[in-house]
């Protein structure tokens, strides 16, 4: 269907790097408290902390660490206290781009990503230049090693799943954010783990990329996703698998 889910299976692939870095650590630790400060430390109460729970358990990361960062949410230990924001702009051919920022310094952040976006062809826009390119679904990624179609159109549809689409090497599904959960829990009852499962902002149009655009459009998302007060990036951009698979190497 689209870059936005080869991007984010290439992210899986790339997770381990990420962590090792620390990048991916620390941008969950900051989901969690901020989830615990603004829902409460119950994860039985507070869904946005449920999902950054579950997000860091996949990650491997140790319950110490995960019982801190909510316990720095919650005031119970000290901690820099992080706001939340969405910048909107444009990659390179006019690619729509949201992003979604925690951060303890505003001005800083936004100095950085313009600085990014600039380099790699991008800009920043004004509030709402985009966002009604996007709507708030839950989004899926499953390979197709793992399930076979009939099975899975089956599986997905009778937990409340809106729609699947072939994506190459991948079944994309998307789902009402409500009927999130349900999807994702039908699926791993079955062995069929999503290797993308998250609330997202998916595109409703497309913007084809290849050549120079597609490698500057590549390396602008390794840029955002590598910077630490950046937790989601939503782009819609679309690139060939086969071009796609080769400069994400390069990037």
């Amino acid at each position: 269907m689209s870059g936005h889910s080869k991007w984010a299976s290439i992210k899986h692939k790339k997770g381990v790097a990420d962590a090792r870095r620390g990048k991916l650590f620390t941008k969950l630790i900051k989901e969690i408290a901020v989830a615990a400060r603004m829902g409460g430390g119950d994860p039985a109460s507070n869904a946005r902390l449920r999902t950054a729970i579950a997000e860091a358990k996949a990650e491997n990361m140790p319950a110490d660490n995960i019982k801190r960062a909510i316990q720095r949410g919650t005031g119970e230990l000290p901690g820099v206290q992080y706001e939340e924001a969405v910048y909107e702009g444009y990659g390179p051919s006019g690619v729509a781009l949201m992003l979604q920022i925690t951060t303890d310094n505003r001005n800083r952040t936004l100095a950085d990503i313009r600085h990014l976006l600039s380099k790699h062809g991008g800009n920043l826009g004004e509030t709402g230049c985009v966002t009604w390119m996007f709507n708030k679904r839950g989004y899926l990624v499953v390979e197709k090693a793992k399930i076979s179609e009939e099975a899975l159109l089956e599986l997905v549809t009778e937990a409340g799943a809106d729609d699947m689409k072939d994506d190459g090497e991948n079944w994309e599904i998307i789902s009402s954010p409500e009927n999130f959960q349900q999807v994702v829990d039908a699926l791993e009852k079955v062995g069929a783990t999503p290797t993308v499962a998250e609330i997202s902002m998916v595109p409703q149009t497309y913007v084809k990329l290849s050549g120079k655009p597609a490698g500057q459009m590549l390396r602008l998302m390794e840029s955002l996703d590598e910077h630490d007060d950046v937790q989601h990036v939503y782009a819609n951009f679309d690139i060939d698998d086969a071009e796609l698979q080769s400069l994400a190497q390069e990037a």
